[in-house]
């Protein structure tokens, strides 16, 4: 396995943001030490469009830091890399202990050189050709490809020369806090932790609202949620999660609205509940799961008539996704497993059997009234709620 002397961080969008580039760079600096501090410690600076992470004790699993790295928004690419003295005979020693143990007889290599020092004496062509003769050398049974190789070995000259194999795909996006904050309504299913997901990597920070209805939903699925915020904490970052009691408000929506309208009242209530921790909180807009005609409360006509209950406005990452992209991404962030535990949330409960799949504002609004002045209860609602930090 390759010596892990530090690791090289590449960023894309940020590149792009001008003079605000040096705040964008600083936000991704401080998430990634943020992350890496369970790991151990770790030196984490900036130079040329590129972050380096250097271990500063001895022991720490480089594998992890590599894992935790990956899911931290910002990063287009990691590097893992072996570290040696600027000058042209150092570097091809590292590189041929960096690929030894790679090739076997009959593999194909070709030397990608970049020069960040211009004062070094080798364009990158000539580093190339010297580095690549090193290996052929030391390394029997081996061949050049430069169109299709088995293996690609990178050489930076910077500071230092750096020596990698290993360029790891990273999560991408924009680091989380550089554009804002909003809150996501957070169910136990599948699509609302994907759509957290979706709305943090373009660098938005998270509260979150999880409606509980004790005792027709039980402390198991409070307990999802919460395992289900762990796992996105792992690329959005902290959470503050707001678990609101609704048993109340949801018996008194069954007991005196029309049933076939009962999902949409009670979203519009959960709804305009999110809205003011949301604005409490400090966030711009509210996050759902939600894709257009997966269930009868998403059709158009449902979405209009919730989304009408708030002034906020409501953001929906998957609105054009099928389930089937939505699991994939649940699947690849570790939510889905979770997500598919038997326990039902309010979401699920007291479903009606023939729901309104294209209900009429007008007629929304007519049947609330029977709820009389239902601020009250909003209000009471919050006052009960219990807040957990997760990171």
């Amino acid at each position: 396995m390759q010596k892990i002397d530090l690791i090289l961080l590449k960023y894309g969008e940020i590149a792009l943001k001008g003079l605000n580039k040096p705040l964008f760079e600083a936000k991704l600096v401080d998430n990634i030490k943020s992350r890496l501090e369970k790991i151990g410690k770790f030196g984490v600076r900036k130079s040329q469009s590129t972050i380096y992470v250097e271990p500063l004790e001895n022991g720490l699993d480089m594998d992890e830091a590599l894992k935790t790295l990956g899911q931290v928004f910002g990063i287009v690419n990691i590097c893992p890399v072996m570290k040696c003295e600027k000058d042209i005979d150092s570097i091809g020693k590292a590189a041929v202990e960096c690929v030894r143990p790679l090739f076997s007889k009959g593999k194909t290599f070709k030397v990608e050189a970049k020069r960040e020092d211009k004062n070094f004496p080798m364009k990158s062509p000539e580093i190339c050709r010297v580095v690549g003769g090193k290996i052929l050398e030391a390394i029997d049974g081996i061949s050049v490809d430069v169109h299709n190789p088995d293996i690609t070995v990178n050489v930076e000259v910077r500071q230092d020369g750096f020596v990698y194999t290993r360029k790891i795909k990273g999560a991408g996006g924009m680091p989380v806090g550089t554009n804002g904050k909003a809150t996501i309504l957070l169910s136990g299913g599948i699509d609302s932790p994907v759509a957290g997901y979706m709305i943090s990597k373009r660098g938005v920070a998270l509260e979150a609202v999880h409606f509980h209805s004790h005792p027709y939903t039980s402390d198991r699925a409070k307990e999802k949620v919460i395992d289900l915020a762990k796992q996105m904490s792992a690329y959005c970052g902290k959470i503050r999660l707001h678990i609101v009691p609704f048993t109340k408000i949801q018996l008194d929506i069954i007991e005196k609205c029309p049933e076939n309208y009962l999902t949409v009242i009670m979203r519009r209530l959960m709804m305009r509940i999110a809205e003011k921790i949301s604005a409490k909180e400090g966030s711009a807009a509210l996050i759902t799961g939600e894709s257009i005609g997966q269930v009868a409360s998403q059709t158009m006509e449902s979405l209009v008539c919730t989304d009408n209950a708030v002034a906020q406005p409501v953001f929906r990452p998957l609105i054009g996704m099928d389930k089937e992209e939505i699991v994939t991404i649940s699947k690849k962030i570790g939510t889905y497993e979770t997500s598919i535990l038997p326990y039902e949330d309010c979401c699920t409960i007291f479903v009606p059997k023939h729901p309104k799949t294209k209900p009429v504002l007008a007629e929304i609004i007519e049947a609330e009234k029977a709820l009389g002045d239902i601020e009250v209860a909003l209000n009471e609602a919050i006052e009960q709620e219990e807040i957990l930090v997760i990171k």
